[in-house]
């Protein structure tokens, strides 16, 4: 566990501003997953402050990841809060988990607006908008000229490694885009993936591929993701066959992109020791356009995700103090 250096100055502003609050007793200490991408970092962050500050919980922070996170809550029950678990890689374990009991989700949406698909600039959905649909796109490959065959156009897929090249792959054959005149672009990294949106959109090109949100890409330059037509082929077509390796998946089918789902999981030792904390949990839900403008101002500043939280805490009260009772949060204002 790494312990907070704003742990100190909340001890210090809880006793001046509010004294012995019996919230301090109800919540005690409290363990947080600070996930290793820049949105769990700053949510974990504005979760431990918000915490410490306006219900005088202990709280310390855990670095981790979705899987390894999900494992140690699942088998050691630490840490005791997960705000940002991504649960389609671990949707079979987490309702097993839940169904025993072990694990619990205060929180199905705690973050608006998020999910993965297929993207272009605004720009292009400005200049073209009966083009509004990924099957609409799809016909015209004429308008995202590949640079080094402008006869055919550019879809910018995954890096390779990422689980969503798998997909996007996949993807690629099951709507028959080579045959529709398309070439898949693999941009070599997540710097090539950002480098090819920036360019394009900086210059005024037409731009058309994989991302996901919340990101500071999608919230800098404005994105707008294109919904399908084709509707959900259903689990067995993604899992058994989208979301695996061409040689495992040999008949693609077209679908529209799952469903990408977010929740604030935490153990049944939180559940039973937070007191009104879990209250903080079950009503926070950060709005995805101001969500994506943190992870700009965090890029743009190299800022860590505790002075993010700091930021947030100072320029966005009308959201967060719809979060917490009246009292607390003048306890957080006091604390800051």
């Amino acid at each position: 566990m790494q312990n907070r250096t704003f742990g100190a100055i909340a001890s210090i502003a809880g006793a001046i501003a509010f004294g012995s609050v019996a919230a301090a007793d109800e919540c005690a200490s409290v363990s947080i997953a600070e996930m290793n991408w820049a949105s769990a970092e700053f949510m974990a962050n504005v979760d431990a402050l918000i915490l410490e500050l306006g219900y005088g919980c202990d709280v310390s922070l855990v670095p981790g990841a979705t899987e390894t996170t999900f494992a140690s809550m699942e088998t050691r029950g630490q840490p005791d809060v997960a705000p940002e678990l991504w649960i389609n890689s671990v949707r079979i374990a987490l309702e097993a988990a839940k169904a025993e009991g072990t694990l619990h989700a205060l929180n199905d949406g705690p973050i608006t607006g998020l999910g993965e698909g297929w993207w272009i600039t605004p720009a292009f959905a400005e200049a073209h908008p009966e083009l509004d649909t990924v099957e609409k796109v799809l016909a015209r490959p004429d308008l995202f000229p590949h640079p080094e065959d402008p006869s055919r156009g550019a879809f910018v897929g995954c890096p390779a490694g990422w689980g969503c090249q798998l997909v996007n792959a996949n993807l690629f054959r099951a709507f028959g885009m080579e045959e529709k005149g398309w070439i898949l672009v693999d941009p070599g990294s997540a710097a090539g993936l950002d480098g090819s949106m920036a360019r394009a959109v900086e210059r005024g090109e037409p731009w058309f591929g994989y991302y996901w949100s919340p990101t500071a890409m999608i919230g800098r330059y404005g994105m707008v993701a294109l919904p399908f037509e084709t509707e959900w082929a259903g689990s067995e077509n993604w899992d058994g066959c989208i979301a695996l390796s061409e040689q495992d998946c040999l008949d693609p089918q077209p679908t529209s992109w799952t469903v990408s789902e977010v929740e604030t999981v935490v153990t049944t030792r939180f559940l039973e020791t937070a007191g009104v904390a879990r209250d903080y949990f079950a009503a926070r839900v950060f709005p995805g356009d101001v969500m994506n403008a943190m992870l700009v101002y965090m890029n743009e500043n190299q800022a860590t995700g505790e002075e993010a939280a700091f930021e947030f805490l100072a320029s966005h009260e009308d959201i967060w103090t719809a979060w917490v009772p009246e009292d607390v949060a003048n306890r957080i204002r006091a604390g800051l």
